[in-house]
Order: C-alpha cells, then sequence, then structure tokens
C-alpha cells in the first residue's frame, strides 16, 4: 500500500506544481524507448517493421537521463522492442530509479527470468509484464507458442524475489467481455499481480495486422459488459476511475496527447508513439511546434477509433485532480488496493 500511496501523492502533488505554474501542457509519463529492436513479431505492433539502419540503434545511458530530466514526468514508461535485449537497460532503470522516478519496464518476459539478477526491487521500480489474454489468447497474439507460461512463470520468481509486478493487456476484435473477464480475473486473483493496465488495440500504421483493431462504438460495449456487476471495483487496474468510465462511454474527453510523450532513437515523436508524423529535436520543440489541435477524434481520422490510454488517460487524470468529488473517488480505489495514477505501459 505504501507503494502505490506513495505513487498516487507524488503524481498529485507534480500535476499541483504544474497548474501553480500556469502549465497547460506538461508530461506525466515519459514513454521511453531505448530500442525497437524485439525477440517477438506481433501482428498488431508497428515497431519492428523499421528497416533494419532503424532496428539496430541503441539510445545511450545519458540520452534516457537527459530525455527524462528534460520533460520532467514523474513516471517513466520504458518499452520498446523489448528492453531487455538493450545491453545498458540495467543501468537505465537504476539511473532513473535513482532520480526518484516511478520506472515501468514493459517486457513481453522471454528474457525476464534471466535478468532478473540485474535488477533490485526499488518502491520507483516495477516491471510491467505484456499478457495479450489467456494461454491460446495470448500466444495467438504474439505468434509464438509458449511465451504465455514463460511470462507467468517469470512474473511468480519475480513475486518471489520482492518485486512489485504490474501487467498491460492489449484488446482486439477476438475478445469480448468474458474475455476480459477471464484474463483479468486470473491476473488478479490467482497470480496476483500488483496492478494491471488494459487499453483497446491501435491500429499502426506499419502493423502487419490492420483488421482486428476495436472501435469506439464495439470498444464502450465489450468494456461496459466486461464491468458490468461491479467487476472494476474488484480488479486491481492502473487507471484513473474516470478513464474506466471513458472506456465504458460514461464520459468522453479530449486527446492530451502531450501527456505521455514519446522519446525514442529516432527522436521526440509527434504526435504520440502511435502515429508517427514526424520527430522533433526536444521536448520544448515537441510542444512548441506540433500542431495538437489537429488530433483526436473528429479532427483527423486517423484518431477516429481511437481510445488508447497515451491520449485520453492523461486528460481523465487531470480531470480527476481538478474534481473534489473525483480526487476522493481516486483516493478511495488507492486506499481499496487499486492503483491510482497514470497508467504506465504500453
Amino acid at each position: 500500500m505504501a507503494i502505490t500511496m506513495r505513487q498516487n501523492m507524488q503524481v498529485a502533488s507534480y500535476v499541483l506544481r504544474q497548474r501553480l505554474m500556469r502549465r497547460d501542457k506538461f508530461a506525466l509519463v515519459l514513454q521511453l524507448e531505448p530500442l525497437y529492436q524485439c525477440n517477438l513479431a506481433c501482428a498488431g505492433c508497428g515497431k519492428i517493421q523499421h528497416p533494419q539502419d532503424i532496428l539496430s540503434r541503441r539510445l545511450s545511458v545519458q540520452q534516457c537521463i537527459a530525455a527524462v530530466e528534460e520533460c520532467r514526468a514523474p513516471i517513466v514508461s520504458v518499452a520498446g522492442g523489448e528492453p531487455l535485449v538493450h545491453k545498458e537497460i540495467d543501468q537505465i532503470v537504476a539511473a532513473l530509479v535513482e532520480r526518484k522516478r516511478f520506472v515501468y519496464l514493459c517486457t513481453n518476459a522471454i528474457l525476464m527470468s534471466k535478468k532478473l539478477d540485474q535488477f533490485k526491487p526499488s518502491p520507483y521500480f516495477c516491471w510491467s509484464v505484456h499478457v495479450d489474454g489467456l494461454r491460446e489468447r495470448h500466444d495467438e497474439s504474439v505468434s509464438r507458442r509458449g511465451v504465455f507460461d514463460k511470462a507467468i512463470e517469470a512474473i511468480q520468481e519475480a513475486q518471489r524475489r520482492g518485486f512489485r509486478v504490474t501487467t498491460n493487456t492489449t484488446f482486439f476484435t477476438q475478445d469480448d467481455a468474458q474475455s476480459i473477464r477471464d484474463v483479468l480475473d486470473f491476473l488478479n486473483d490467482e497470480v496476483k499481480v500488483d496492478a494491471m493496465q488494459i487499453s483497446p488495440g491501435y491500429a499502426y500504421e506499419k502493423a502487419p495486422d490492420q483488421e482486428h483493431f476495436l472501435g469506439v462504438e464495439r470498444t464502450r460495449a465489450i468494456f461496459r459488459e466486461a464491468f458490468a456487476g461491479g467487476k472494476r471495483k474488484k480488479w486491481r487496474l492502473n487507471h484513473s476511475p474516470l478513464f474506466l468510465d471513458f472506456l465504458e462511454g460514461k464520459v468522453d474527453f479530449a486527446c492530451t496527447a502531450w501527456g505521455i510523450p514519446s522519446y525514442s532513437v529516432l527522436g521526440w515523436q509527434r504526435p504520440c508513439y502511435l502515429m508517427a508524423d514526424g520527430y522533433a529535436s526536444s521536448y520544448q520543440e515537441l510542444i512548441e511546434t506540433t500542431a495538437w489541435e489537429k488530433y483526436g477524434r473528429g479532427k483527423d481520422p486517423r484518431c477516429a477509433n481511437c481510445m488508447a490510454h497515451c491520449g485520453y488517460e492523461p486528460t481523465a487524470v487531470t480531470a480527476s485532480m481538478g474534481s473534489p468529488r473525483q480526487a476522493v473517488r481516486a483516493t478511495v480505489d488507492v486506499l481499496r488496493g487499486a492503483v491510482e495514477g497514470v497508467s504506465a505501459g504500453r
């Protein structure tokens, strides 16, 4: 409980400081991608489709530190690609933890068991393991058999060693309300991970599979059904309550993609890690020169079916902080054992 409350309070304090300084655009989570190379070829991923010269690039430890310090985000999601392929990933994590950033290391867990010795448990460090369903569904999603079992084994070993472990799960048209309930019940009650992140899939332009991404109406329908009967209150979901309302269609928000900026081997990505409309050389350039008003549902056709956390969770979090009633609601979630704050996975 101390870990999740610590993050909750630091994020709330950070948002308050930004408001006192009258900043309307600020980073809550940095999506840090120190490489695009991966040891899987998931059909719904657009990262590994880059040419080989880009896949061979790596951010240095110092580049990662500089990006974090430049944008000042209190939470860092280290993704990719597969971060554990990076030879200096343990040094990157240690440097960010030393600076008291909350670091979520996103991984498919294939290398996780072998790499655990390189990391130390910390209130500021958490594994975020990719689990896209139960065994058959997950292995289908990553296009390789046996990955689900390896991921669960790695999670359990990390828990045994005292690490905090969360999961991130992306849902596609193959999923329905029951499959959502099944995987979340399993992770929550049997594996007992600390928290779970969920998101409807987004159609990466480079992804090989362009046919199985959820649209807005389908997303709202299946989450409304999955959450029925108070189920969402039972699960330890790593989301603000308002974002879960958003998934159900109870509220709607504008996209604030600047809240989760993406920094990779190509620079600061415009406008978010799901779309690539060029790159900025600095965070300040990203914020000041990106035409943010052109993006979001009803504006850019590529955004028409997007309900991903990277655009809408920051809006939900800042809305929660601006409403006493929603702030109390979010705090109650923390005290109940759910993790309130910004989701930190892919």
